[in-house]
């Protein structure tokens, strides 16, 4: 009876054994065909998106894809267990949507944010099936500008007359559009003193009032605006609204309006025609 128990014992021992083997032989996930870039290229550029692409196959089907991209440093790469600048940019994404299957095209596009740095970027791609296997792809990826050598485009759609007079308390305002081919940089819409003999690429928040001054686009290629400022505030509207005091203090005497606008790669400027109007404070 004792050997019957024995002979048992060891054939659920075996089993057991083989059990584990058999798991052991599940192939781990391949990533075949793997594309990054546009045409393979390895280069992502900023306002752009990523394109990634791959053929997975999953003998124990997939849990999930994981895609990392982090910024390459000055000493090597950097480890994601690192806190980075809260300005750089960096992607960890798990993609779930593939669960259970045993092979799929894997083709996705990440954007890129026009704030991102330049450089050199580190790319895996981790492909994690049921049965607790995973493969990893990595690849060095370029974070480029676009060349950008065309200026923006400004429309204006409503302005002042010609030599438009203005008296404390009434509102001067302007509308109109900006675009540009690649992506919008900045806009500046300014009211200066004829008086201050600047140039226009002279004018800026620091010397004129603002009507509207900046740099966040919904739409990285088109942006339409309507400014405008009373006769007599105590601030303008700066990004960060600045007292019209000192040199920029209202004054009884000829200004104008100009609008200026760049764009995000080139540093191309394009700068409206001047709204010449009139200010009397008496």
């Amino acid at each position: 009876m004792r050997t019957k128990h024995f002979l048992t014992a060891i054939m659920l021992l075996l089993g057991v054994t083989f059990m584990s083997c058999e798991k052991d032989e599940v192939a781990k996930p391949e990533i075949l065909n793997f594309e990054l870039g546009y045409e393979n290229s390895g280069i992502g550029y900023l306002g752009s998106d990523l394109h990634i692409e791959a053929e997975i196959i999953a003998e124990g089907k997939i849990d999930r894809v994981i895609i990392e991209i982090h910024h390459e440093g000055e000493h090597g790469k950097k480890t994601l267990s690192i806190v980075l600048d809260e300005h750089e940019w960096e992607v960890d994404t798990t993609y779930t949507k593939f669960y259970g299957l045993k092979n799929t095209n894997f083709h996705e596009h990440i954007d890129i944010p026009l704030w991102a740095e330049a450089g050199e970027y580190h790319f895996h791609m981790k492909v994690v099936d049921l049965e607790g296997n995973q493969t990893e792809k990595e690849a060095e990826l370029e974070i480029m500008a676009p060349e950008d050598s065309v200026p923006p485009t400004i429309t204006i759609n409503s302005a002042p007359r010609e030599n438009q007079s203005y008296t404390n308390g009434e509102t001067i305002s302007i509308a109109g559009s900006v675009a540009d081919d690649k992506a919008l940089g900045g806009i500046y819409i300014g009211l200066a003193r004829i008086s201050q003999n600047l140039t226009d690429a002279e004018v800026n928040a620091t010397n004129t009032i603002t009507l509207l001054h900046t740099h966040d686009f919904d739409n990285p290629t088109s942006y339409s605006f309507n400014a405008s400022i009373v006769v007599g505030a105590a601030q303008d509207n700066n990004n960060t609204p600045k007292p019209i005091t000192g040199d920029i203090a209202w004054q009884t005497a000829d200004y104008y309006i100009v609008v200026k606008c760049k764009d995000a790669f080139g540093g191309n400027w394009t700068f409206s025609q001047h709204y010449p109007i009139t200010i009397s404070l008496e």
